[in-house]
Order: structure tokens, then sequence, then C-alpha cells
């Protein structure tokens, strides 16, 4: 079989998916699109989001060669699948016929934004297309495709966390300090993580942004997979409680760690026991050791409240290690620092800087990890991801806009038609969605990624350059923008009323 984790690849979409080529109607053509239907979690006051993953989904997934196997296999699967335990229907003639005739590559076409874009509510991301027998196909790869939901939320939920800090960097951080931004917003989610592929795809989302990454996975895959061998991500080296736990004293542990790394940046959890005590008796022998080997030794709370525990921590540093103030009137502690990565949230981490920031210290004096908020809680309604049909062909050549429109959600509605996606220079870039027919002679945004199997001569933009474009585009785009030109909206509301004077008057029921 040709797919992974032991499937056939016919199975890699929903149950009813494979129901509807057979009901589909005869048509020429078929075309679908994605988007994100909102911002994440509905933010009112920052609609940016980050599209990020399709590479892997396309090379994966839907760039694997089907084979007579794979249909065999999923025939026998099918054969049990409906109620009852009797035959399910799927498309065999179909897939037998591309595997014979397409080498067995899936009959769809896909233009697509390119990785690391920022997008906005309703810009289309994607456009699907199919044609003549294959068009009840346009949708069957729907599932797997809108998959790139978690890396993009990942990718989302990592820059609004930087946004954050760099917010308090510009008020409290020197510029000759601003390169430690990269490294304040540490990946602890491997654990959190349902499999070793989550930790991987959502590990890279946050490099896309931050350094700082425990994920292993992730880090290899984007250096070695996505960056040619160029490094991204860096870790150092850390306790947890099991180390501190197997010393018989905590001073025992701290010590030993200095031992062994203390000229260079260690952290150590401090609270297996009492953190404020021991802060209070073993800081002051590690502010000895840190200041005479010239290290950094970062404090790590890992209980108790957010804020109060940072601000602990710093109090307690700046008495052994002491500070110096910058020229932003802020103090920077010598050879020290605090991580906060206990249950860190983007709510959270505004709370405790401005905390910190309001106690007289610099935001580089803190550092944040997130592990499950950051890999594991999230879902694709954060963003409202979604693909669907919105122009079909029928064999007779009259061409049929579609939109879906339910009274009961308005949220719903989608957009008629064929698209192009092009850079608004009145919105400093911004992507801004026209009917295809009516578009600007500027480059569409969306470029074709897979061509009824791999494109010759396409490339994958490099991993430095993903990261270049998020944040060249996060930074000059606006927070809120106009996504969807006016002539679309303008057809969105003929289409509309068309459709709703069909439902008025029964005949889109007859």
């Amino acid at each position: 079989m040709s797919g992974p984790f032991g499937l056939p690849l016919a199975l890699l979409t929903d149950s009813y998916k494979a129901s509807h080529a057979a009901v589909f109607p005869s048509a020429l053509s078929a075309t679908a699109y994605a988007e994100f239907r909102q911002p994440f979690n509905n933010d009112p006051s920052d609609h940016r989001m980050v599209f990020y993953g399709l590479q892997y989904i396309i090379t994966t997934y839907v760039s694997r060669i089907w084979t007579d196997t794979d249909v065999d296999t999923a025939k026998a699967f099918f054969s049990t699948h409906n109620a009852g335990h009797s035959a399910f229907p799927f498309p065999e003639t179909l897939f037998r016929k591309f595997v014979r005739e397409n080498n067995g590559h899936f009959p769809i076409r896909i233009y697509a934004m390119r990785e690391g874009s920022v997008v906005y509510p309703h810009t289309p991301v994607m456009q699907i297309s199919a044609r003549d027998e294959y068009a009840g196909l346009v949708t069957y790869l729907e599932s797997v495709l809108l998959m790139m939901w978690y890396p993009s939320a990942v990718a989302t939920l990592s820059r609004k966390a930087h946004t954050r800090i760099k917010e308090r960097y510009s008020q409290s951080v020197d510029e000759s300090a601003m390169w430690t931004l990269e490294s304040r917003m540490h990946d602890f989610g491997f654990r959190a993580c349902t499999c070793v592929e989550q930790s991987m795809l959502g590990g890279a989302a946050h490099l896309l942004t931050f350094a700082g990454s425990d994920t292993m996975s992730a880090a290899y895959y984007v250096q070695h997979v996505l960056n040619g061998g160029r490094p991204v991500a860096t870790s150092v080296p850390a306790t947890e409680h099991s180390v501190m736990t197997a010393y018989q004293s905590e001073r025992q542990a701290v010590m030993r760690v200095l031992d062994e790394y203390g000229k260079g940046v260690v952290a150590c959890v401090l609270d297996s026991y009492d953190y404020a005590r021991a802060l209070r008796d073993v800081l002051p022998i590690v502010a000895e050791r840190q200041v005479r080997d010239g290290g950094v030794f970062v404090i790590r709370p890992d209980s108790g409240d957010q804020v109060e525990a940072v601000l602990m921590g710093l109090q307690a540093a700046d008495k052994v290690f002491g500070s110096t103030l910058n020229s932003k009137g802020y103090k920077v502690i010598r050879n020290a620092s605090v991580i906060q990565g206990d249950g860190v949230t983007l709510d959270s981490l505004v709370r405790i800087l401005d905390a910190v920031l309001n106690a007289g210290f610099s935001a580089e004096c803190v550092g944040f990890g997130m592990g499950g908020g950051l890999l594991q809680k999230l879902d694709r309604d954060m963003m409202g991801m979604a693909v669907k049909l919105s122009s079909i062909t029928y064999e007779d050549g009259q061409t049929r806009d579609i939109m879906k429109f339910p009274k009961q959600g308005s949220s719903k509605v989608s957009l008629p038609g064929k698209f192009s996606v092009h850079a608004d220079a009145t919105q400093n870039g911004a992507p801004v969605a026209y009917r295809a027919s009516h578009a600007p002679s500027d480059p569409d945004l969306l470029q074709l990624v897979y061509d009824c199997g791999p494109v010759p001569g396409h490339t994958w933009d490099s991993f430095d350059a993903v990261r270049a474009r998020l944040d060249d585009q996060w930074t000059r785009f606006p927070k809120i923008a106009r996504a969807v030109s006016d002539d679309l909206l303008d057809y969105q509301k003929l289409i509309h009323d068309r459709q709703e004077q069909r439902v008025n008057d029964g005949s889109a029921f007859a």
C-alpha cells in the first residue's frame, strides 16, 4: 500500500466523501476553495492569521502515487463499512482510471498562497479544481487538506505571543538587547502532543517566529528537511524535578548542575519543596558561582500564582546577582533571569509582563515556555477553516457559481465563483480576493502547487524564506484589512439574491 501508517490512500478522508462522486452532477469542471472564516479566537482587534503547513500535507499525502493495491485494499474495507456491515459505495472505477491513466496521481489541481503568508478572514488560501469525469472528486481530499488548520493555528498563536512580547520589549529593552526577543517563547509542547507527527508540524509552526524549542522532532525537521541543514531552533541544559529530588538537598542538586553547566546558560526548576526558601537559601550560593564563572542562571518556578512566582524570582535575583539600569530606565539583572512555563496563555503572558515592567524590570529578564497551550489546546474552530464548492460547469457548458448561505448560520456564508488574490498597495500589500474574471493585472498570489501530480519545476521555499515572509508581512500588514474586493462582494450579493429568490419561491426545493 502507498498510504502512511499502513492505510490505503483512499481512506485518507471522511467516510461520506466516498459516496459523493456517484451522486455529483455530471460536469466539465468543479471548483472549491478554502478559507479561514474568522480571526484567531475571534480576536476583534487583530484579524491577521498565518497560512502554513500545506507543503507537508501535499508532499506527505496528496502527492503520493496510488496503486491498484491501494484500491484493492480500500475495496475490501468498504465491503463491510456500510450500516449492518454491508458494502459502502466508493468510486472504484474512477480510482482505477487515474491509477492507469495518470500514473496514480490524484486528479485535482491546487492553487495556494505561499507558506507563511499573512491572511485574513475570507481570504481564499487554496483553490481546488477537478475536470471531466473527476469533477465529483474535487473535495475528496478536503479532510486531509483541512488539517493544515493545525500548523496555521500554532503559527498564528506564536506570532500573537511575539506581538505582545515585542510591545513590552519596545517599552523596556535597549536596542542592543532586542536580539533576545526570538528566545522569549520556548516550545515545551512535545509531551503534550497526541503523536510525534503533531509535535513536528506544530513545533515547526512555532519556529516560524521563535527560535527556542525543546521539541527536537520539529527542530530536526525544520533544519534538515525544510532548511537545507541550516539550524533554527536552540535550547539550553535544564533540570526537571526528578533531577532536583534525586539529591539529598536542593543545594547539592544545584551545585552539581553548576559544576557541569555553570559557565553557560542553564535553567533550574526551584519549586520541588519550597520555592520561596530555595530563592532565599540556595540562590545566593548560585550567584557567587555564576558571577565568578560568567554563566547565566535561569530560575524556573513551576507552581503557584504565575505573576507572584515570576516577581519573587526577579526580586530575589536582583538582591543577590544585582542589576543595571538600561537606557529606558528598567532593571536588567546580571547573570540571571526567570522563565515561566507553567500554564502560560496569551492573557497570562501579558499579565506577567505588565507586572514585571511595573516592578521596574526589563522584559528581557523574563522568558516563557508553552506546552499544551501551544501545541495541544487548539481546534479547527479557532479560525473556522473550511472548504466550500464555489463553481461548477455542467456538461452542457453552463457555468453556475455557487455559495452557501444558511439562514440559521450566517457565519458560514461562502464566496461564489473562481478567485484570484492580489496584494493591495492601499493596505501595505495585504491580500485581497477578486473574481478571477475581474482581477487586476498584477501577479496572482495563488500559485500552482499541485497539478494532477507534482508541478514540474516547482520548489518549496526554504524555512528561512518562509520565516522572512511572515516577519515582513506581519509587520507591514494592518491588523484589520479589507480581504474581499468590492466587486466580489457585489457579486456575492447578486448570487445570494438570486438563490434567495429561488428559496423563497420554492424552486430551490422543487
